[in-house]
């Protein structure tokens, strides 16, 4: 292959089974707590806001949210994914318009296992003032999330490198536009097919893996 290649994968309902924002949601919160996502959708707060002032209203010990978050389900064939990247050189990264904090505890092992390349926004937990997030500052930094993944993949590109990108909800939708190749469910898979763009339907990681070993092989 002439370019060399590079991985990037959304984390919340691609790298999981399911967005850690819905699930503590169901978990922790009344109808009230959604104000800030109903602002969000009428375009009166940004994603980032939304998530931060909703985040803030969780009041739990920490080892109650900790244990929560370790029901998450993993793609099974992520790791796999992970080793095939390490072991051919291929720089993986993991981009997320959520936080680390939840992120670290699921799959804070792979990542240094693997040499994953974490770029999500921060938090920090207390019970007395819930889950604090924070933006990344730099040169991957952006208001309305927090992380640009567009910017993480246009990066990439200006190293010479073809991108492969994974995702399924909005916050994907402006990187997988600039990709090389888009993996794509649910959502994403939506707006890819609606905007006539190129895109495979991502099933599982196993379909990532496929393509990798097959690709670069």
């Amino acid at each position: 292959m002439s370019k060399k290649t590079a991985l990037i994968s959304d984390f919340d309902g691609t790298v999981s089974d399911s967005d850690f924002f819905w699930k503590v949601v169901d978990k922790y919160m009344d109808e009230a707590a959604l104000e800030p996502w109903r602002m969000y959708l009428a375009g009166r707060l940004t994603h980032f806001e939304a998530l931060k002032r909703i985040f803030s209203q969780i009041r739990v010990p920490e080892a109650d949210l900790r244990n929560f978050i370790k029901e998450i389900k993993i793609d099974s064939h992520f790791q796999e994914a992970a080793g095939i990247c390490q072991g051919q050189g291929i720089p993986f990264y993991i981009c997320s318009a959520g936080c680390d904090y939840y992120i670290k505890i699921l799959i804070g092992g792979i990542i240094d296992c693997y040499g994953i390349n974490l770029i999500a926004n921060h938090g920090t937990y207390t019970p007395q003032n819930g889950l604090e997030m924070s933006a990344p500052a730099g040169r991957f930094y952006d208001a309305a999330v927090g992380v640009s993944k567009k910017a993480v993949v246009e990066f990439l590109q200006g190293q010479g490198y073809r991108v492969i990108y994974a995702g399924d909800g909005l916050p994907d939708v402006a990187a997988a536009q600039v990709a090389d190749v888009v993996f794509a469910r649910d959502m994403l898979l939506e707006k890819c097919r609606k905007q006539k763009f190129s895109c495979k339907k991502l099933n599982s990681f196993a379909d990532i893996c496929q393509y990798l070993l097959k690709e670069e092989g």
